[in-house]
Formats: structure tokens, sequence, C-alpha cells
């Protein structure tokens, strides 16, 4: 039975191949940001819904989130897969536009199988996954409490599944002095800008102090408005990442301690915020990406060897309230950086096309196997259980 559901299901996207690309290259070629992907969200909704999917429009109160639901013949498991569709400043250059013409394909797919299916599938909309992350706050609010596993493919230069992803906190540090005539009156003044130089220098020397997979990196957004004056204000934001959140948690206690140091030393007062959401580490769930990996294999596509991951992504906030994967699907050759112009050419390319259709199928595969098959979703459960000490 599994076999010919995947069968019909790959028959499917086939069938609605040169749709799905169309709908990714139009989210390629109107790229929105974080919070403002209304077309990209009117397109891929519309397309649900024409095909029998229930959708509800602005969840867990976000405008630009969504979810579509599809019922099987009977109660079973419930199956998440997840979309996102913003855009960076410079375009599509993280290949979001292929991620959500994927979740939609494997859906509509699977959607003409799921009358011999038991539970349930969902496709979330998950905006804003390159600032603020959505799926923070959908975690936040019980979005997908109601699931039994998560999943999403996205573009990469290699095929691989089991991967892992830095937790992350976005921290924006305010300096305030006092102005004064930078030549006349120095002795006057309180400069703000020093506090933020003090506190670069002291992360620079805080970093021999902590573990490899650390990583601090900032920028000065103000700095002051002319040579010859005393700054006033000014502000510093940095983003602190680690491969496990309670380490994490323990270095942003040293910085902020470089930061109060800093503040101390120059006479500032201090104020500090996080400027976008937390991310905490993706933990793959080890079951859910052997079935994965056994699609991709089925399908004739290579699985690649793992490299180290050092960024990050609200998936990670998911994986740690349900099993999760968020395989990477080739779109170009090994090295291919995200977040470039090369990446942004591949997005819109032929192979990123090839990638689409081959992460909507892999997609669509593994869901087969998840509703036909609870004892997959069980031991899913079993693993992400034991890891999260419930």
């Amino acid at each position: 039975m599994v076999k010919d559901l995947k069968k019909k299901v790959l028959e499917e996207i086939e069938n609605i191949k040169d749709r799905l690309i169309q709908i990714s290259d139009y989210i390629y070629n109107n790229p929105e940001m974080g919070h403002k992907e209304f077309k990209a969200v009117k397109v891929l909704t519309e397309e649900l819904s024409k095909h029998g999917f229930a959708v509800e429009k602005g969840i867990a109160d976000l405008k630009t989130a969504f979810k579509a639901e599809y019922k099987g013949i009977e109660e079973g498991p419930i199956v998440g897969i997840l979309a996102e569709y913003d855009a960076l400043p410079m375009g599509h250059a993280c290949g979001h536009n292929i991620i959500g013409a994927a979740a939609i394909g494997a859906g509509i797919a699977l959607s003409r199988v799921m009358n011999q299916l038991p539970g349930k599938l969902i496709i979330y909309g998950t905006p804003a996954e390159e600032t603020d992350g959505a799926k923070v706050t959908m975690c936040e609010k019980g979005v997908f409490d109601e699931i039994d596993m998560a999943m999403m493919i996205h573009p990469g230069d290699r095929n691989v599944v089991k991967n892992k992803s830095l937790a992350m906190d976005a921290i924006e540090f305010v300096y305030h002095g006092r102005a004064a005539h930078a030549a006349a009156a120095p002795h006057e003044g309180i400069n703000a800008l020093d506090g933020v130089i003090m506190l670069f220098n002291s992360i620079n020397a805080l970093r021999q102090q902590l573990k490899d997979d650390v990583r601090i990196h900032g920028i000065i957004t103000e700095g002051g408005v002319a040579p010859n004056i005393i700054p006033e204000k000014a502000v510093a934001r940095f983003y602190i990442r680690a491969a496990e959140r309670s380490y994490l948690d323990e270095v942003v206690q040293k910085v902020n301690k470089c930061a109060e140091g800093a503040a101390i030393s120059t006479g500032c007062r201090l104020e500090h915020s996080n400027f976008e959401l937390s991310f905490d580490n993706l933990v793959t769930n080890t079951v859910l990406a052997e079935v994965f990996e056994n699609n991709l294999r089925e399908l004739g596509e290579p699985l690649d060897e793992a490299r180290e991951m050092m960024g990050s992504t609200d998936m990670g906030n998911v994986s740690h309230v349900v099993p999760a994967i968020h395989p990477y699907i080739a779109i170009g050759d090994k090295g291919l950086p995200g977040h470039t112009k090369e990446f942004l050419e591949a997005a819109g390319s032929s192979r990123g096309h090839k990638g689409l259709i081959i992460g909507a199928k892999v997609l669509a595969m593994t869901a087969v196997d998840l509703l036909a098959g609870p004892e997959i979703i069980k031991k899913a459960k079993e693993e992400f259980n034991r890891l999260n000490d419930f």
C-alpha cells in the first residue's frame, strides 16, 4: 500500500511540476522581507485552497502566517510541513521561494491520497525566518503543539539530512554619555562611543576563553554625529551563537558583563535588549531523518556528508517542541555559499527548479511513511523525549 501511495504522490508532483516552478519563480521575482510577504502568502494559500485545503490566515497574530489542513479518512498521526517565503534585502539569496513552493507541492500531492490514509496533514506558513523568526512566536503560542512531527526542506549546496544549527541571541547595547565640544571642552563630555569600542575590545579578549563553537559578531549602528562633538549616544548590535542553548546562556552572561564593565570604565549609562527573537539550536530527530534519507535514495539522489553548520534558524525552536527535521537539498555545486549573489542566481535557476521538485517529492514520500506508519512516529517521539529529558 505504502509503495503504491508513494508512486501516486510522485505522479501528482510531476503533474503539477510546471505550476510549482511558476509559483516559485513568482515569489522569487517579487521578493518580500519578513512580515511583509503578502504576495507570497496570497499565491501559496490560494493554491492550497484550490486543492481543497482548509486555510486559516493570520495565525498566532502574525499577518503573513497561515495554516492549511487536509484530513485523512480517520483519526491518526498529524504531520506538519513548514513553508518559508521571506527574502533578504538582496532578494531570495537563501532560496525561500523554493521552500514555500516545495511545501505546498508536497501538500497538494498528498491531498490526492489522504482518502487512503489516517490522520491529518498541516501546511504551516512561517514568516520572517531571516529576521524576527516567526516560528519562535508560533512555538510560544502553542501553534505546533497539536502535531506529531514537523519537517521542511531548505536549498543548499548538497543533500544533507542530519543537520545541526547554533542557538542564537541578538542583543543591542546602547551607551548613553554626555555631548561636549570635542576640542573646546572635551573634559565636560562622556564619550558613548568609547563605551562601544571598549565593549568590542572586551569581547575580543573574551573569545580565547570560549568554546570553539561560539560565534560572536557585531556592528556599530550609531556612533556619533560629527567628529567635533563627543558622542552622547552609541549603539552596537551583536549576534551571539553557540551549539547548545544552555552554553549560549552562559556566554550571553559573560558578554553582558563585558558591556557593564565598558560602561563603568567610561562613565556611560548602559541599556541592552534583544532586537530579534532568540533561536534555539536545531535538534534533528534521527528516526525521521533516516526515513527522509531512505526516500532521497529511492529517488536516486546522492546523500552527502554533513558539513559543520554555523548558522541559526528558528526551526531550532520547533525541534524543541516536536520531533523535527530540516534537510538541505542541493541546488548548486558544493561550496555554494548562502546569502550571496551566486546563491541568489541558483535559487531562480533550472537547478533551483530541480531542487524544488526533489524537495517536494521527498517531503511527500516521507509524509506517506509517517501517516501510514504510526510506529515510526512513536519511535521518533521516544527519541525526542529522551533527548529532552521528558
